[in-house]
């Protein structure tokens, strides 16, 4: 087997994974002064972040959007030349499809727990709207160190508000199971405001910003997309990282790691990488694979961390043939207790002016399917797939329309699943870790699935993998750039 020095900078870092996650790590290396060196197994950068194109038309094959009330994934954009292509959504007003009809989703909630019954009355039943307000009058139920949301939430104010509001925005972000997601990991403010005032109604009354006064200024949009696709983000982070003197091998899988009395030796399956230091940022299956001999611990903990797989449908139609037949807004969600077959639906063309810019003549509109548990949509054809999606779009909105062109995009284990305990499990991966020198883990498994935490988690690897070499009696300054 060859050895590869990586003729460059002492304090050379090898970034494994070429998600966001890896290239938001490398770029932050490279500007403290440290050579980088990502590998990617496959030949495709950016991972879930991926546009693509339907009938002529650029769309997002992936995460189409990223919350803009984190700063990191914005600042990331900015710093890679994207700062004048951010946009927000054209709309944000979503339906929940449920109890046969489009309901308006209600204001006023955190992650779907309502702050008060109002917008709530064609969403639930009598019962249900009695079992929300009963939370005011039950005694305080703090939970302790972690706690399911819809577990604690149900135990409030009904399974009814579970079921119908809190799983299908949940499991829009996590494709989970809202009665295992974990309040610790998923939505710790929550957990602290409950803590803090004793019931759920005022816990998210101090969350959510109070209803504004007419003519008052509005809030920052929730999000943010790019114009072309989020999916351009980490292509210009890869470009930036190029920019910066940073090697990019995709088509490089690793097959091991190994530490050394002077650094890391990295297995390819075309040689060996000498390192000073490691930054993990691939799914935890691999991380666990790569650790086994080094950390069993950490390896062990990462393996058993679950994945939820999913399908995103996404068709084009000719806009006139869908006139009248697409409501305004920019979807709506799907609660799984309705049995239907897709989980939600984007008018893509509603939500993103860009798209709309882009096709004047077509219409994009697309479904996702698949849960935690629910993975049966991985083996049907893709024609499948969109039949029943057009099935369960004819029966929500009317739409009769025939599409001109579709595209299925399968991403097998795509979200991690935080149940409860994930947060301790990534305490003790990152105490394992950390007894390993010169050696970090990042990415969606840990510190939570959307763009601006998985940079942060990218970043705090990149910083402490910085800090790591300048204490260390073997690494060298890196060259300027």
């Amino acid at each position: 087997m060859n050895v590869d020095n990586v003729d460059a900078p002492a304090g050379r870092v090898v970034v494994v994974g070429g998600g966001i996650a890896g290239l938001a790590a490398a770029h932050r290396v490279l500007r403290a002064g440290r050579g980088v060196t990502l590998l990617e197994a496959g030949d495709r950068l950016g991972g879930k972040l991926h546009s693509g194109e339907i009938a002529g038309a650029r769309v997002d094959l992936g995460a189409e959007s990223m919350l803009a009330r984190r700063p990191e994934a914005l600042d990331l954009a900015s710093a890679v030349g994207l700062g004048e292509h951010l946009q927000p959504p054209a709309t944000a007003a979503a339906a929940v499809w449920t109890r046969g009809a489009l309901r308006p989703l209600p204001k006023g909630h955190f992650m779907g727990v309502p702050g008060d019954a109002g917008g709530l009355g064609d969403l639930l039943s009598d019962e249900g709207l009695r079992a929300v307000h009963r939370d005011r009058d039950l005694p305080p139920d703090t939970p302790g160190e972690d706690v399911a949301i819809g577990a604690y939430v149900a135990r409030r104010m009904g399974h009814e508000i579970v079921d119908r509001l809190v799983e299908p925005l949940l499991g829009g972000v996590y494709a989970g199971d809202a009665y295992r997601i974990s309040m610790k990991a998923a939505a710790p403010k929550l957990l602290d405001a409950v803590r803090a005032h004793g019931t759920l109604t005022d816990a998210v009354r101090s969350l959510v910003p109070a209803p504004r006064d007419a003519g008052a200024v509005p809030p920052p949009p929730a999000f943010a997309g790019l114009r072309g696709g989020v999916g351009r983000l980490p292509l210009a982070v890869a470009d930036a990282v190029r920019d910066l003197g940073g090697e990019i091998r995709t088509g490089t899988p690793v097959r091991g790691l190994t530490r050394r009395a002077d650094g890391w030796e990295v297995a390819t399956g075309t040689g060996v990488l000498h390192a000073d230091a490691v930054i993990l940022a691939t799914p935890a299956s691999s991380a666990s694979a790569l650790l086994a001999a080094e950390s069993p611990t950490a390896s062990a903990e990462l393996a058993a961390i679950e994945y939820a797989s999913m399908s995103l449908v996404t068709l084009a139609f000719r806009r006139s043939d869908v006139a009248g037949q697409v409501p305004a807004g920019s979807g709506f969600l799907v609660p799984p207790v309705d049995g239907r077959t897709i989980k939600a639906s984007t008018f893509a063309s509603h939500k993103w002016q860009w798209i709309a810019d882009g096709a004047p003549d077509l219409f994009v509109l697309r479904t996702s399917l698949g849960r935690y548990g629910d993975e049966e949509h991985l083996d049907r054809e893709d024609a499948e797939l969109v039949a029943a999606s057009l099935g369960d779009l004819g029966e929500a909105v009317g739409l009769a329309a025939r599409p001109v062109a579709t595209t299925v995009t399968r991403w097998i284990d795509g979200l991690p699943q935080y149940p409860v305990g994930h947060h301790a499990r990534v305490g003790r991966i990152r105490d394992a870790v950390a007894k390993l020198p010169g050696l970090r883990v990042c990415g969606a498994a840990y510190d939570g699935v959307g763009i601006p935490a998985v940079v942060a988690g990218a970043w705090r690897a990149a910083d402490e993998v910085d800090a790591a070499l300048a204490a260390s009696p073997h690494a060298h300054p890196g060259a300027e750039h």
